[in-house]
């Protein structure tokens, strides 16, 4: 169903100026009674636990000079992102942000920020780092029940309030979980949602009793698939933290956090073909490509498995009434990988049946005809299995703060930030689909063929102890070693209504790979050292209760990933060497707040320059196109609202509007993969060509309603203009050439609760319905072809609190 935008932006317009009208015709005795500010407030900064680490989490409230931020509160987060909802849908409902991917199994979302997507947003859980340390990347399927245990997270948009040198480039996303909560109490709740889906999950807490106090959860989830054919799931979660609090001075927690899960994979956007081949099966939108059946048992190529345990210790030391020192240290152990084809694609993806569905019979028929059993051997056979690309990592750090109050007047913070992380990365074999082996060369001269036995599950809880050994590994194997040590400083200055801050963070990050596959011994590379830093500083001024101005500007100079400095499959590094990536940003915003209405408006510009990126060339995989200097601009403004028209009715609404524009002339290079010579294919000028795959215009709003004592509804509208597909750098020319781009489409949400209390205990009853319209739409248009977002959605759960 294809929206009118000129209608949509129209009625955009009308809800603004019906939402202000309204909120002059409220009465005074009516805002008298209206919930004031102080009593969200709580809710955001966490007063009934003991302990998260509130001097290493940057909260934008615990700096006077405000930034472009929304917050997501706990009972929100409960009720709408609980279930078979993906994690980042819950921030869907703010400015600048774009959710795609859900089609593609449980976890699989993808979520962008101001047009950047999930590696260039920093993500922290109680101030750790969470993005992957060696590309920056995020994998919801990990924290897959993270919104069980959320009490608040918020979104910082652009420069952040954040001390540490981190890839806000788009934004910095705060997750506040749950802690050892200080009262007593429990909750056991039950959520069932369509293809199967249930979920339950009990917790409680004892409260502080003495100077000890300890909360839990366990929670189990399944779905016969997300939406798309054969995207089954299961996963388990677990939560433990136990508080101490010694003195009045001294609040430690020890908390430990774990979601180990599985779930079966389809790709998200396919090829015209692809697409047309499903219709002709039937399947239509939920075709998906890589599943079938073997023996009558459903199979499918592509599978995610792992289990990311996380544990961190909090400790705050109020030393004086001035001086205050906070520290986390955490560790984490990540363990799985995600499965595909092993064998050519003619023998395994590829080979399907009438109905489009992988042909696994004919697979495993064709490993019988194999005389020896042993597959990639030779004579002419088609064989084919199933591999687990694995994943593993080990990664702990510290972050620690020390604040002190000079005066009324002056702050002072200093701290520093560590991380340790070590990775491996192989191949190992899933299911031999009727072989009992598997050949393989190591890739270097002279090399012998090895073969390789033993199969290993794809489970979360099997891969913590059960991984394949060095000699029955296949495709590669190598590890790499990234250490940071970094240090920050803010100073913020504060009198009557003005407020004005600077801060700066300069950290060192060494890369170190290891290669065991393309070596005849284990070759390491040399130890590459970069130096990063980032500054930032900013002005307010609160005119009075109701009116604030504020702007901020901010300059990053940030290490590239791991991934962009070795040449893949070596341990050589790439030429010419590749420098740091440099992001500048501005920003100016105005606030008007009252307790019955809430108005923000920001308006931005980044550029982030010297960019390094790696395409796939034409002439096929033993060449790959260079583009060593990109440089993207990203700017707009920004429009959001909260009105409370009376006490059972609240109305919010956003837009935003981004012209995200590649800018300037790249050079381009193509390396020969087999040689690593490189040749100059001369310059390209990008400017003009829009940044794809997220949407430059939005808007939205929501509403929500209580008919009577208990009894509420809300319904939730997002649309979504001025998406943009994937071009090819080399062959586009956007002064000639219009680029692609998806239709607009709008999607309404909806929900109901029941609350029905009883002394301290209630029943809760809640109710959502995501995708109302059943809407059809195209969410996603990139270099593989273009994906359907997903259609309606239901879920419903019952949750006894005691």
């Amino acid at each position: 169903m294809r929206q009118n935008s000129t209608f949509l932006k129209a009625a955009f317009l009308f809800m603004i100026g019906g939402a202000t009208l309204t909120y002059a015709q409220v009465d005074p005795e009516v805002q008298d009674s209206i919930v004031d500010s102080t009593e969200l407030d709580d809710d955001i900064l966490l007063t009934e636990t003991v302990i998260v680490g509130k001097g290493i989490i940057d909260l934008e409230e615990d700096r006077k000079t405000p930034v472009a931020v929304s917050t997501i509160t706990k009972q929100e987060i409960q009720d709408k992102a609980v279930g078979n909802v993906e994690f980042p849908e819950i921030l869907k409902n703010t400015p600048s942000v774009y959710v795609a991917g859900q089609s593609g199994g449980f976890g699989d979302s993808k979520m962008f920020l101001r047009g950047f997507d999930q590696s260039n947003t920093a993500y922290l859980l109680n101030g750790q780092p969470i993005n992957g340390m060696e590309d920056g990347n995020m994998y919801w399927s990990n924290w897959s029940s993270m919104t069980d245990v959320a009490n608040v997270i918020q979104i910082q948009r652009g420069l952040g309030s954040s001390k540490l040198a981190i890839s806000s480039v788009g934004g910095t996303v705060n997750i506040v979980t749950k802690a050892t909560e200080k009262q007593q109490g429990g909750m056991a709740r039950f959520v069932m949602g369509n293809d199967s889906y249930f979920k339950g999950t009990v917790a409680y807490d004892t409260g502080l009793k003495g100077k000890w106090g300890f909360s839990m959860l366990l929670d189990y989830w399944q779905g016969h698939r997300k939406f798309a054919r054969g995207t089954a799931g299961q996963g388990q979660s677990y939560f433990f933290s136990v508080g101490y609090q010694p003195t009045d001075r001294h609040n430690l927690n020890l908390m430990i956090f774990g979601a180990p899960q599985w779930h079966d994979q389809n790709y998200s956007t396919k090829s015209p073909s692809q697409w047309d081949r499903g219709a002709e099966g039937g399947f239509g939108k939920k075709y998906n490509n890589t599943y079938g059946f073997l023996d009558g048992e459903a199979l499918n190529f592509r599978r995610n498995y792992y289990h990311k345990p996380v544990a961190n210790l909090n400790w705050d030391w109020t030393i004086n009434n001035d001086l205050s020192l906070s520290t986390v240290v955490y560790a984490s152990l990540g363990r799985g990988g995600g499965t595909g084809n092993l064998g050519s694609s003619s023998n395994t993806t590829n080979l399907l049946n009438d109905s489009g569905e992988i042909d696994f019979d004919q697979i495993y028929a064709n490993n019988l005809a194999d005389d020896d059993g042993i597959g990639n051997n030779g004579g002419g056979f088609k064989n084919g299995a199933i591999r687990a690309s694995v994943n593993n990592h080990f990664w702990y750090g510290a972050v620690t703060n020390l604040n002190y109050d000079i005066n009324e007047y002056f702050t002072f913070n200093v701290g520093a930030d560590l991380r340790f992380y070590k990775g491996d990365h192989y191949r190992q074999v899933v299911n031999y689909l009727g072989l009992n082996g598997w050949q393989d060369t190591r890739s270097y001269d002279g090399a012998s063929s090895h073969i390789v036995t033993e199969a290993f599950e794809a489970d979360p809880w099997s891969a913590l102890f059960n991984s394949a050994s060095e000699d029955q590994r296949v495709a590669y194997d190598n590890s790499e070693k990234i250490n940071y040590q970094g240090g920050f400083g803010q100073f913020e200055f504060a009198m009557g209504g003005f407020s004005a801050f600077v801060q700066g963070a300069v950290s060192n990050q060494s890369y170190v790979k290891l290669d065991r596959w393309n070596y005849a011994t284990e070759a390491e590379s040399e130890k590459v050292n970069k130096i990063g830093y980032n500054i930032k500083g900013g002005l307010a001024y609160q005119f009075n209760s109701e009116h604030t101005v504020f702007g901020n500007a901010g300059f990053y100079s940030r290490q590239p990933f791991l991934d962009n400095i070795f040449v893949p499959n070596t341990v050589d590094l790439y030429e010419p060497e590749v420098d740091n990536e440099e992001i500048t940003g501005f920003e100016v915003g105005y606030r008007y707040n009252t307790r019955a209405l809430k108005i923000n408006v920001n308006l931005y510009h980044t550029e982030w320059a010297n960019r390094f990126e790696t395409r796939a060339s034409e002439k096929g995989p033993d060449y790959t196109n260079i583009f060593p200097n990109v440089t993207q601009v990203h700017k707009g403004v920004e429009v959001d609202f909260m009105a409370k028209l009376s006490r059972k009715w609240t109305l919010r609404g956003y837009a935003s509007y981004g012209d995200w524009q590649y800018d300037g002339i790249s050079r381009i290079m193509e390396r020969d993969n087999e040689t690593f010579q490189l040749t100059e294919l001369g310059e390209r000028d990008l400017s003009g060509a829009r940044v794809a795959e997220a949407a430059q215009f939005t808007f939205g709003w929501g509403t929500q309603f209580e008919v009577c004592r208990g009894l509420s509804f809300d319904l939730d509208m997002n649309y979504y203009a001025s998406m943009f597909a994937v071009v090819d750098p080399i062959t586009f020319d956007a002064a000639v050439d219009k680029q692609d781009e998806v239709a607009p489409f709008a999607l309404f949400d909806a929900g109901v609760t029941y609350e029905l209390r009883f002394g301290k205990q209630s029943v809760r009853l809640r109710g959502n319905v995501k995708n109302l319209a059943n809407t059809q739409y195209i969410i996603t248009k990139d270099a593989f072809g273009y994906g359907w977002g997903i259609g309606r959605t239901v879920n419903a759960g019952i949750q006894f609190n005691f």
